[in-house]
């Protein structure tokens, strides 16, 4: 008998449309049958801007809808603490698999998740098992007390139990983004259900199928099982029928927050997309760097481009949630003072941080800088404020989101450089795109050459 498998993962943003979020699980209700198995594989409950105003509770309506077989957890389900996480789990429909996620203790898996799970369907059984990425503490410092296994030790030991109980087939549900190459070629499993890296992925390394549904909700991976080995089809969320009954439920509690307030009009519709962001100046990233800027009076703004979340383009009426959307963290928006040698090392950390990962070229924004890099010589030409050079001695006045302040990443700010608070920092893109509009241009600020 073949089994099927319904991958979805990296639902983040999806809340805050509740169309989107109806058409899957419209989507997932239209494939299902008595040997279907419906899985996530992380980062379905943040980040988002719904996921911020109730704590990632919102994915309960999404779960309790389409009743998921299993869960793994993504760095993050860890955005608003341990403590949350573990409410959330407690009440969802489905159980959540974690192989290599532990309790402060080391000892205790975290929120008491199994790390791996036998279901059986019509005398064919699979084995599930449930990884997170090691690095989720760097990236989530929420989850800085949990202990995180090495992935390919606990994989190996969970699967030689799930082979020993008898399974038909293997399949991980991972949030391991890039680590699941060296997983397929390492660990005797059948199918490996990937998220974390928003990009789609269909493929087979070592002879392991490979999937990745990519971010937001916009497509789904049907794989089929059977004895001959495991095949992928690829859904298109997007185009579908809508679960009216999931999406009113969403929008009631967009409604009841304040998030479907409209509160400017893109005449020009900004694009959010992934190839745009890292690609070099791009309007998304201007409008977010100039908010910063202009909400703190700063000389100079910067902020970083993986912050910056896809999505669909602000296009017409433009509500909170639109905005607050397009960096759903809660960090805070600070200023700092930095020297312009600082700025130099800023700017060219931005331009050469992954210069040779998957076409990706900036990994910032800026406002009040104007940038010109040579992508040959991978080198800084020029660096300008207000038509000046940098002085390298000067002090300047910087603003910039709390996760770019003393991040392993960037050379600038310190936490010593920071003179002030200025609250929320998607607060700041709100209140700049109320006073000021989306008029957003392109000035050349970032330009290669």
């Amino acid at each position: 008998m073949t089994l099927r498998l319904l991958h979805y993962s990296d639902l983040e943003n999806a809340y805050d449309d509740p169309t989107r979020i109806g058409r899957l699980a419209a989507t997932i209700d239209a494939r299902r049958d008595d040997r279907t198995l419906v899985v996530g594989t992380g980062d379905d409950t943040a980040p988002g801007v719904l996921a911020l105003e109730t704590e990632g509770r919102q994915a309960l309506e999404f779960f309790d809808a389409v009743a998921p077989d299993a869960e793994t957890f993504g760095n993050h389900d860890f955005d608003f603490g341990p403590a949350n996480t573990r409410d959330v789990v407690a009440d969802s429909p489905q159980p959540w698999l974690s192989a290599n996620v532990y309790e402060p203790d080391g000892e205790r898996r975290f929120a008491d998740a199994a790390p791996g799970l036998v279901i059986e369907r019509d005398g064919t059984s699979v084995g599930l098992l449930g990884l997170t990425d090691p690095k989720t503490p760097a990236m989530c410092p929420p989850a800085a007390d949990l202990v995180f296994a090495d992935p390919v030790a606990a994989a190996r030991e969970t699967v030689a139990d799930l082979r020993a109980r008898g399974v038909d087939h293997v399949v991980v549900l991972s949030h391991l983004g890039r680590g699941d190459d060296e997983l397929a070629r390492t660990v005797d499993v059948d199918v490996i259900l990937g998220g974390h890296l928003h990009s789609e992925r269909r493929d087979r390394v070592a002879g392991t199928l490979l999937t990745r549904p990519g971010p937001n909700g916009a497509v789904l991976w049907e794989v089929e099982l059977d004895e001959t080995g495991a095949t992928a089809t690829r859904h298109d969320v997007t185009e579908t029928t809508v679960d009216a009954a999931v999406a009113d439920r969403l929008r009631t509690l967009m409604d009841a927050t304040g998030l479907s307030e409209v509160v400017a009009v893109a005449s020009d519709p900004i694009v959010r997309d992934r190839e745009r962001r890292f690609g070099g100046e791009c309007r998304v990233g201007n409008l977010v760097a100039d908010a910063y800027r202009w909400v703190t009076d700063a000389d100079v703004a910067f902020t970083n481009t993986g912050g910056l979340r896809d999505g669909p383009s602000l296009d017409g009426e433009v509500t909170v949630a639109d905005l607050v959307g397009l960096s759903p963290f809660a960090g805070r928006l600070r200023t700092a003072e930095v020297r312009g040698d600082d700025l130099r090392a800023l700017v060219e950390r931005a331009a050469t941080l992954s210069a040779d990962l998957d076409g990706k070229r900036w990994f910032g924004h800026v406002s009040g800088l104007a940038v010109v890099w040579d992508r040959e010589a991978m080198e800084l030409v020029e660096l300008t404020h207000e038509g000046d050079p940098v002085d390298p001695a000067a002090t300047y006045t910087l603003a910039t989101n709390g996760f770019v302040v003393g991040a392993e990443q960037f050379p600038a700010p310190t936490r010593e450089d920071v003179v002030a608070d200025h609250g929320v920092q998607y607060d700041a893109i709100v209140a700049y795109a109320r006073e000021r509009g989306l008029d957003v241009e392109l000035d050349g600020r970032l330009q290669d050459i």
